[in-house]
Order: C-alpha cells, then sequence, then structure tokens
C-alpha cells in the first residue's frame, strides 16, 4: 500500500477548498455588481488569478493539521485586505464600469463571510471526525531519544486533535521501555507499519546515516522532518513549523507541489492536448488507422497499463508499432522484429505517442514530465537505483528532460536508468514553466532531426 493510498482523502482537502473559494468568488459578482456594468469574463478571469498569485504567496492554503486558528486567521486577514485593494484597482481601468463602494464591501464581507466559515467547519469537522472515528490519523515515529523528543511525544499524546498516531522511539544510544528498536530494524519496521511521518532528533545520527534516511524515504514516500540541532543538515533547503511551541523542520516542497503550480501546470495541459487534438490528431488518427490497418491485423490503438503519480495505475495510449504478441512488458529493442513497417516510421518520428495527449487531457499525464516506465522496470530498478521512486511524486510525461538530453529508448545498461532518473529528478526539484517549454520545443526539433534511440 503506498502512502498515497494511506492518506486516503486527505490529498482533496487543499484543491477542494480552492475550488470552494473560487465557486465563491466567480458567482458572487453576478449578484452584487448587476447594473454597474461589469464585464463578468473579464473581472473573474482576472480575481481568480490575482486570488491565486496573493493565495499562493502569502501561503493562503498552507494549511496543515498542526495549524492553530491564530495563523489561521491571520492568512484570511492577509488574503482579504491584499484582494480588496486588487478588486478596487479593476475599476479604474474598465471605463464603461460604474465604481460602487456599496457593491464592492457587500461582495467582499459576503465573500470572505462564506469563505471564513467553510474553512473554520472544515477545520473544526475535520479534527472531531479524527478524534470520534479513530480515522485519518497519521503513524509517526522519533529517531532519539533526549529532552526534545519526549516533549514531541508528550505533545502528539496529548493533542490527538494534531490527528497523529505515536508509534514509538528509535536508538542505538539508548535502552528503555519507551525504545520500540534500534537503528537497523528502523527500514523493516517503517514499510511493515505503514509509517507515515519521521522524526529526527539530529544529534542521534551521523550525517551519512541522516543522508541514507532521507534516501530512504524519498523511495518510499514517506515524510522526514527534523528536531532542529546543529548539524550539517541545516544547508539543505528546510522551512520551520510549530507544533504549538515545538519547533520542527522540514525538508522543502518541490515547486510542484504548490497548489497553485499544480493548477497553472494543468490549464496549460488542458490548452496544449486540446490544441494538437483538435489540429493535429483530428486527421492524423483516420491516416494512421488506415495505414496500420493496411499492413497488420489488430487495432489501430494499443493501450498498456503504466504506474503513474504516486504509483498508481493509469492506462498509457499509443498508436501500434507492432505486430500483435504477448511480450508487451518487454521494452522494444533496435531492429525489434516485432515491429512493423509503419511502426518503425511512427516510432521514429515520435507519432505513436501522439494519443497520450487524449491522457494529458483526462488528467493521467502531463504534457512534459518523468516518461512512464514499465511495471517490470520499476520492480527491477526500484530499489536498485537511489531516488527513482522520486519520479512519482509528480504526473508522468509525453516528453521529458531526460528524453531531450538524450536518454530516451532501450535501457541497455543500468548507467542508462541511472542517467535518465538524475535528469527526471533535477526536473522535479527545479520546475519552471520555462523549462517546460524548453523542453517542448527541444522535443519538436528533435523529432525533425532524428533520434538515433527512436526505434
Amino acid at each position: 500500500m503506498t502512502a498515497a493510498q494511506r492518506g486516503r482523502y486527505s490529498k482533496y482537502l487543499k484543491p477542494l477548498s480552492i475550488i470552494i473559494d473560487l465557486i465563491v468568488l466567480i458567482g458572487l459578482p453576478f449578484f452584487f455588481f448587476k447594473g454597474l456594468n461589469v464585464n463578468f469574463w473579464y473581472f473573474n478571469v482576472y480575481q481568480v488569478f490575482c486570488w491565486l498569485t496573493v493565495a499562493y504567496f502569502i501561503g493562503f492554503y498552507e494549511v496543515f493539521r498542526y495549524t492553530t486558528p491564530v495563523q489561521i486567521f491571520s492568512k484570511i486577514t492577509k488574503q482579504a485586505i491584499i484582494f480588496l485593494l486588487i478588486v478596487i484597482a479593476f475599476f479604474p481601468f474598465s471605463k464603461e464600469t460604474v465604481f460602487s463602494g456599496k457593491a464592492i464591501a457587500l461582495f467582499l464581507s459576503s465573500g470572505f463571510s462564506l469563505i471564513i466559515i467553510s474553512k473554520v467547519l472544515a477545520f473544526y469537522y475535520l479534527k472531531k471526525y479524527r478524534i470520534v472515528t479513530g480515522s485519518n490519523y497519521r503513524n509517526a515515529i522519533i529517531v532519539g531519544y533526549n529532552k526534545e523528543a519526549i516533549r514531541l511525544k508528550d505533545l502528539f499524546n496529548t493533542r490527538t486533535d494534531f490527528g497523529y498516531r505515536f508509534l514509538g522511539f528509535f536508538s542505538d544510544n539508548v535502552q528503555n521501555d519507551d525504545i520500540r528498536g534500534n537503528l537497523r530494524e528502523l527500514q523493516s519496521f517503517l514499510i511493515d507499519e505503514k509509517v507515515d511521518e519521521i522524526y529526527c532528533s539530529l544529534g542521534e545520527l551521523s550525517n551519512d546515516k541522516i543522508k541514507d534516511l532521507i534516501e530512504f524515504t524519498d523511495e518510499n514516500n514517506i515524510t522526514i522532518k527534523f528536531i532542529p540541532d546543529s548539524k550539517e543538515i541545516f544547508s539543505k533547503n528546510l522551512k520551520i513549523d510549530y507544533y504549538e511551541f515545538f519547533p520542527v523542520l522540514s525538508l522543502q516542497k518541490t515547486p510542484l507541489d504548490e497548489p497553485i503550480v499544480k493548477f497553472s501546470k494543468r490549464v496549460f495541459d488542458i490548452f496544449f492536448s486540446l490544441f494538437v487534438i483538435v489540429l493535429f490528431l483530428s486527421w492524423l488518427i483516420p491516416v494512421l488507422a488506415f495505414l496500420i490497418k493496411l499492413e497488420s491485423r489488430g487495432p489501430v490503438f494499443f493501450k498498456q497499463s503504466r504506474p503513474g503519480l504516486n504509483e498508481e495505475e493509469f492506462f498509457c495510449y499509443k498508436f501500434r508499432s507492432m505486430m500483435l504478441n504477448s511480450t508487451t512488458e518487454q521494452e522494444a529493442s533496435r531492429n525489434d522484429p516485432r515491429v512493423t513497417k509503419i511502426g518503425r516510421i511512427i516510432r521514429k518520428t515520435s507519432l505513436d505517442e501522439m494519443p497520450q495527449f487524449f491522457n494529458v487531457l483526462f488528467g493521467d499525464m502531463s504534457v512534459v514530465g518523468p516518461r512512464p516506465h514499465l511495471w517490470s522496470q520499476n520492480k527491477t530498478y526500484g530499489n536498485r537505483i537511489k531516488k527513482y521512486m522520486v519520479r512519482h511524486y509528480v504526473k508522468p510525461g509525453i516528453t521529458g528532460l531526460a528524453q531531450v538530453r538524450g536518454f530516451r529508448g532501450e535501457i541497455e545498461t543500468d548507467e542508462d536508468m541511472i542517467n535518465r532518473i538524475k535528469y527526471d529528478v533535477f526536473y522535479i526539484e527545479n520546475w519552471s514553466m520555462l523549462l517546460d517549454l524548453k523542453v517542448i520545443a527541444q522535443t519538436v526539433i528533435n523529432i525533425f532531426k532524428g533520434e538515433e534511440k527512436a526505434y
């Protein structure tokens, strides 16, 4: 069972909160701005863009199980003040629109009242639901045993509304009834007990052990946090959270974990995939379907199960480029006898991948991202190559940084896969929209140039 499956519906809370807020903001102007000659299309695009931008910079949706009501109120106040100025700023630039302070006041007061009510109800009832039902808890352990570690354990046990289930301490330096095991037993315990979060007392671990533990948590999608101490780990990109007055350090998430980044990337994916489907696939599908059927029997499209986001299964679509065979989990090799004549052409030009724009439109894939591997490759390389499983933190892509840098096609040695993973991880940790556009542009160039490993 993956960490995503253990989290059940938690991952949907933030997107749901964003959707509710946007529905409120988009719907209310139709009631309060009647008669003001407002172009609702322009106004709603403007306010949605500004709302999400402000929310990103002040962390409006960064609300966790340990976030205090005071912190939530502070976020709402900042968002309200800045958004008020943004709404007012719209009217001077729209000459036909009639400015009404009363309408703006009613719109914002009603909007934020509904948003605050939804936030308070969600925050309150989620905690009550957790306490009453005993579900939606996160399993946690602490590595190390000192005063700070014991304080954190006491906090987990007394603040049940935080939603943590403490499973024990692990230490090589202390032996008593509180210690669940030593560090040699830690990794198997994390998997067997489905641990969600590890809290490390840095004084307990050498830098090498910290590095190894970070790599293990990356591979198994386990969250690792640190109890502050003076170690080289501080040179990493860390953020500090407070559980009441207790400071906890976390490794910063990648850009693609931010809601506004996910939203902007998803919007880009939808528009780009629709563009390709309408302008190219609308006529390319019947042409290639005729040629594929002319040469060999079988379906036009090839559907294959692949691991996607959080290693969840999805079906990847391609134009069929091979004769019907029973070895679909074996990747294509040079001069592969399974590949048809038309198949060699469409594979060389990457046209066989074009139906994956439907995968993008359906939300299983992104235009740019790590290429989806075979399940057999996941099993082979998942535990052999460091950070291999990090590639499942984001949606797989039709094209990716590794592919445009020459690491596509057949995996002949471990070094081929290591180089591919290096580029995949670099892309995830350094994402930008400009990087996506560069990858897309290079992909188009490579299609016309031809690639040695495209077979």
